[in-house]
C-alpha cells in the first residue's frame, strides 16, 4: 500500500498522512511505516495502531529492560513489544502452551 501511494505522489508526507486515515494510526507510526517500505522497495504489512498497555513488573526486570534499551539504541516500548512477539508467535505453535505442548 505505501510503496503505491509513494510512488505516485513522491511525498513521504503525503503518503504518511493518507494511510494515517486509512487504517487508523499515528501520522508518526505511520511516517515510520513509508520509510520502512521505502528502504525495503516492497509491500510490507501496515502494522497495528499502537495503544497504551500498562503492566507491573519488578524493579530489577524494569532495570534491566531500560539498560537493555539503552545499549540497543531501543525505545523500552520496542524491546518489550520484539520480546513479546517472539514469546507469543515465533517457535511455537499457534495456541501452544508453555511447557506441556498442550493448546488451550
Amino acid at each position: 500500500m505505501a510503496i503505491g501511494l509513494l510512488r505516485k505522489s513522491r511525498s513521504v508526507s503525503g503518503t504518511a498522512v493518507a494511510l494515517s486515515i486509512q487504517y487508523g494510526i499515528s501520522k508518526r507510526q505511520a511516517y515510520r511505516y513509508v520509510k520502512e517500505a521505502e528502504l525495503a522497495g516492497k509491500q510490507i504489512p501496515v502494522p497495528d495502531r499502537k495503544i497504551p498497555f500498562t503492566v507491573k513488573l519488578s524493579e530489577n526486570l524494569t532495570e534491566k529492560t531500560r539498560q537493555y534499551a539503552r545499549f540497543k539504541g531501543l525505545t523500552v516500548s520496542e524491546v518489550v513489544r520484539e520480546a513479546l512477539e517472539v514469546f507469543l508467535y515465533k517457535g511455537r505453535k499457534r495456541g501452544q502452551l508453555e511447557g506441556n505442548g498442550k493448546s488451550h
